[in-house]
């Protein structure tokens, strides 16, 4: 196995090299966060999903953004195992599980559940559910473009 001392990137971020993409992408993060959800909520979806994913870019942002949205240090370091951890909402812990839930999609045969999807109905509006969906989208993208790229912890794009 080999070991690297650094992590070299292997070509610029696809979003910020065509055309209209850094755009489109802006565009449906506006709309996710339009969607009424939390800061704090949007931003521990983020670092799950992105902690899930393996992006160290988007877990470096992720984290950013969780304290600048007024996360505690005991939040942070447990999201990762955040059903073992007694300060999440029961708001919150839906639409982590709903995180997970989107982010393993290929994982089980049922990827989100009738009873998740009943839990996540009754915690969140409409317009809600489609902001949270959306949102874990966009973060699948960010890591879809970051991951393969090897885009370093705090470059951004």
């Amino acid at each position: 196995m080999t070991t690297m001392s650094t992590v070299e990137q292997r070509m610029p971020n696809p979003a910020a090299l065509l055309p209209g993409v850094g755009e489109g992408i802006g565009g449906l993060v506006g709309a996710a966060r339009a969607g009424g959800l939390p800061e704090p909520l949007l931003a521990l979806v983020h670092l799950r999903v992105s902690i899930i994913n393996g992006c160290a870019s988007c877990t470096y942002a992720g984290t950013r953004d969780a304290r600048a949205a007024g996360e505690t240090e005991e939040r942070l370091s447990t999201v990762a195992v955040w059903r073992e951890a007694p300060w999440f909402t029961d708001a919150e812990r839906v639409a982590l599980e709903l995180a997970e839930q989107v982010t393993r999609l290929a994982d089980t045969g049922d990827p989100v559940p009738d009873a998740l999807w009943d839990e996540v109905v009754r915690t969140f509006d409409e317009p809600a559910r489609a902001a949270l969906l959306l949102w874990i989208a966009v973060v699948n993208l960010f890591n879809r473009l970051n991951v393969p790229v090897r885009q370093p912890a705090g470059t951004g794009w």
